[in-house]
């Protein structure tokens, strides 16, 4: 029988156990007997997994004693096997008829099992406000387990990822590498006449593959492309089409690079034709903006500060942005690079500690057009690091 080949490995067994003794600290403190971990972001944290199976019902349990489990779909346990550092023993596989089934739930199943295990009682902790825990999974898990407490942990290992060890900053700077040469690409290949359509296979070229000169391939990143144009580009999320570039638009490029599923965003616009005076004039407030938030991105300060920092040079000059100006990076999954603990918004207290790294998102999203000027950065002992080496500036083309 041939062995099992397993994928590589993102960190060391002994990091994993490590990551778990403090989690199992945090527990005890807060009262919780066991943990049920649904997002894809926390589950490979705590085990490894990454495959692409958060569509149907599976988590990451935390028990009392011993390694985390895994619980998901039985043809998914192969991946399973092959990711995850918790041994074949501590993987669990629903039977498929399960899936999608308007009879029965994977639930009922898990309850089943932690029955099994006398793992039906105690204070458990879900993650309630989470996108791939629904209404219907809790109500069949409460159900199940009526001798169980349930509490809300939404955010409980999204907050032991906020400060990022030297391994996790290196993978981020492996992924600011890819986003440069996807930018790179983007300015080389954008012009009037350029179908979107075709500029995104390019960025999603420069992202994945394998380059001798980075030497590493890309990874997709949670999030598609961004680049809306012209009196679309005032709206922040929209994606692309089929048609061409126009003369006299600008275009925002919102993207990141990927590697080993930490993301470095990274936002550049880019006019093709002479660009209007308000543009240049909410540039010149943007990257005066930055640099004053740059200046404020210090260990002991808060994200307020950074905040408040960016925000009081456009307001010097009456521009109005009424949305954060960033938000905590670095391992993620689809449908958000974001972690979902900080924010760089006035109000938000958090104290800043070397390893937190964020997405300085400046972006500017008027009434007819839209500007983005973004960079990503981690929180050092000194000047913050700047993960990525582009030019701070609109590229004008045309």
């Amino acid at each position: 029988m041939n062995k099992l080949q397993r994928t590589p490995e993102r960190y060391t067994t002994e990091e994993y156990q490590e990551r778990l003794v403090h989690i199992r600290a945090r527990m005890e403190r807060e009262g919780y007997d066991m943990l049920i971990l649904s997002d894809p972001s926390n589950m490979s944290r705590v085990s490894g997994y990454g495959g692409w199976s958060f569509y149907v019902h599976q988590c990451v349990i935390i028990g009392p004693t011993g390694n985390p489990i895994w619980f998901g779909r039985g043809q998914d346990a192969q991946g399973a096997y092959r990711t995850v550092w918790v041994g074949r023993d501590n993987v669990i596989g629903y039977p498929d008829h399960y899936v999608q089934s308007t009879e029965i739930h994977p639930m009922e199943y898990l309850c089943d099992r932690l029955t099994d295990m006398g793992w039906n009682k105690g204070t458990i902790g879900v993650e309630m406000d989470n996108y791939w825990y629904s209404a219907r999974a809790h109500e069949r898990l409460t159900h199940g387990l009526p001798d169980a407490k349930f509490k809300d942990a939404t955010g409980f290992i999204n907050w032991q990822r906020a400060v990022k060890s030297e391994k996790e900053l290196e993978y981020m700077r492996q992924a600011a590498r890819i986003v440069e040469r996807m930018h790179r690409r983007i300015a080389r290949e954008v012009d009037v006449g350029v179908r979107k359509c075709d500029l995104v296979a390019e960025i999603y070229d420069a992202g994945l593959r394998y380059d001798e000169w980075y030497e590493h391939g890309g990874d997709y990143p949670a999030i598609v492309p961004l680049l809306p144009s012209g009196p679309d580009a005032a709206a922040p999320h929209l994606t692309w089409d089929d048609l061409p570039m126009k003369a006299n638009e600008g275009t925002f490029f919102e993207i990141a690079g990927c590697y080993q599923r930490y993301h470095v965003p990274l936002s550049r616009t880019i006019f093709l034709g002479k660009p209007p005076q308000e543009i240049l004039d909410a540039e010149e407030a943007v990257l005066e903006g930055m640099d004053a938030g740059l200046e404020a991105a210090r260990a002991g300060n808060t994200c307020h500060d950074i905040a408040d920092a960016f925000f009081k040079s456009l307001e010097k000059r009456n521009i109005v942005k009424d949305n954060r100006c960033g938000y905590s990076i670095g391992l993620s999954y689809p449908p958000d690079w974001g972690e979902r603990t900080m924010s760089l918004r006035r109000g938000d207290r958090t104290v800043l500690k070397p390893g937190m790294t964020f997405h300085f998102m400046t972006g500017l999203w008027m009434e007819t057009w839209g500007y983005e000027t973004t960079e990503s950065i981690a929180i050092t002992d000194g000047e913050p690091e700047v993960f990525c080496d582009l030019p701070r500036k609109m590229l004008v083309k045309g």
